[in-house]
Order: C-alpha cells, then structure tokens, then sequence
C-alpha cells in the first residue's frame, strides 16, 4: 500500500509561535476587547450559569480571566481538553491561524457535556482586505509576481457550515466589521506585529524583499483608502460562532410534511394552483 502523503501545511508553526511570543497587546489589544465584550453580550444572552467552562486561547493574558475558574489551554494541534468535562468552551482569537479548523471545533465538542455551549471569536471574511490589495499590486509591479503574505480568511457562510461539520447543534455565525484608521501603512503593519498576527504561512516568501516594495506598498494604500483628513483605514471583521453539543431537549426541524397548518392560513390570503394559470403567449424566439 502507498503510504498517504502528509497534508500540506498553511501555517509555519514556528513562526506562529515566535510572533505571539513577541506580541504587545497591551499596545495593540484593542481588538481582544472587542471580542471579549461581544462574548461576554451573548453569554448574557444565554442566561445561564455555567460551572465548568474552558478557554482555548493562544493569549492567555488577555483572555484568562474572562469566565471565573476557567480551564485556560493553547490552541495547539491536540488541545488539553478532557471529554465531557465541560458545560462551555469558548475558542478566543485563533481559529483564523488554525490549519485544522474544523478539527479544532470537532476537539471542543467533544469536551463539551450534552447541551453544552461552544462560543468562538476569530478574525475572518474583509479583514484586511485593504491591506491584501495594495500589497499584491504593490508585489506585482516590483517583483513580477504575488506570494502568500495575509492569512486566508473564512467567509461568514463558510464559518457556519464548519459548526455542522464539526457536530454542533443550532449553529449560528454572524460577524462585527470594525474599520480602523492609522497615519499610515507601515503604523498599521506596526500594530499588526504587535498583535502577533504577522506573515506565519509556510510558503511565505523568505528573501530580502526589494526595497522599494512597501514604499510603493504604502503609496497605493493611500491613493485608495485614505480620509479625508489623510489618514488610511483597516477592516477588521470579527467573527464569531455559537453552536451546542446535541441533546434531547433542543428544538428540532420538522421533517418535511409534518406541518399541522398551511403558509396561506397564517398569511390570510388565497392559496393558488401556478398550474392553473394560464401561460401569457409570447414571441416566439
């Protein structure tokens, strides 16, 4: 038998690492609080107490403290996660950088207790993508050419399905689009290495970058995306999913056919027959 060929890799794992290790998020953090007080609207939402909740973060500084005895694990590849030992677990920030989403989502579930609450936040669909276009025309016009330099990111339709892949029931995914603005690109690019969110793809392009690159990078961003008063702005999209661990008490969809009453009742309108409308004639093609 032929040994199955390992699964390319998106991210360097490494490089991953070493940028969140050097992170200054009490400078650049300003995004995580947005998230943890979006979460923190829809736990209220939930109304109900949770006893048992864990914390999957790569920022464990930021994020820790969010729910009172929390269990805090790195979203590594395997978390530390037990099965069925937890009524919450929410996933803060690193599903954008996660080479195995839904992996990662399917961990969570399985750490869950039926009934349980999966809550994630993660950076997705626009975000940045003012920065994705300036740099490509930018790399296109000085070297020839495009390499990967932005992490892909999920659209919102895309992020629900992963809930289901993953085995969650009644899943939701919706999204807050933050626009940012800075003097200029490279105080962005500043901001982004502090937020430990720098180029970590494994094809990255490794070489000495020529060195006109980012000025006519910085150039372009300001022919299309400035304000008036100058400045350029950023598009942040935070996503954010909610899905349950399955359990007999949920609403269920009715199976097709089961409905006790018609849409036209409900409405208070005639119901009719489209076969019974004559067709109008037409010219002929």
């Amino acid at each position: 038998m032929t040994p199955t060929a390992p699964q390319p890799r998106l991210v360097d794992a490494a490089a991953l690492a070493r940028h969140r290790a050097r992170a200054r998020l009490d400078r650049a953090g300003f995004l995580h609080d947005e998230a943890r007080f979006e979460l923190q609207e829809r736990l209220i939402d939930v109304n109900r107490r949770f006893t048992s909740p864990a914390i999957v973060t790569p920022f464990p500084q930021i994020w820790a403290d969010l729910l009172p005895n929390a269990r805090v694990v790195a979203d590594t590849e395997t978390l530390d996660l037990v099965a069925g030992a937890h009524d919450l677990v929410v996933h803060a920030m690193g599903l954008h950088w996660a080479d195995d989403p839904v992996g990662q989502i399917v961990q969570c579930r399985r750490a869950l207790r039926p009934d349980g609450l999966f809550l994630a936040t993660c950076f997705g669909g626009e975000t940045l993508a003012e920065l994705r276009q300036t740099l490509a025309e930018a790399e296109i016009a000085t070297m020839g050419g495009l390499s990967p330099r932005v992490a892909p990111m999920a659209e919102i339709r895309d992020m629900g399905s992963l809930l289901q892949r993953a085995g969650l029931a009644l899943p939701v995914a919706d999204r807050v689009k933050k626009t940012v603005t800075y003097p200029d690109a490279f105080a962005l690019m500043r901001d982004l290495r502090d937020m430990g969110e720098t180029n970590a793809l494994a094809d990255r392009h490794r070489r000495t970058m020529p060195k006109g690159l980012f000025a006519h990078m910085a150039a372009l961003y300001v022919e299309r995306f400035a304000t008036p008063d100058g400045r350029i702005t950023a598009t942040f999209d935070l996503a954010f999913l909610t899905g349950w661990a399955p359990h007999d008490s949920q609403q269920k969809p009715l199976r097709p056919g089961a409905a006790q009453s018609r849409l036209a009742d409900a409405l208070n309108t005639a119901e009719f027959d489209e076969a019974a409308i004559p067709a109008l004639d037409g010219p002929d093609d």
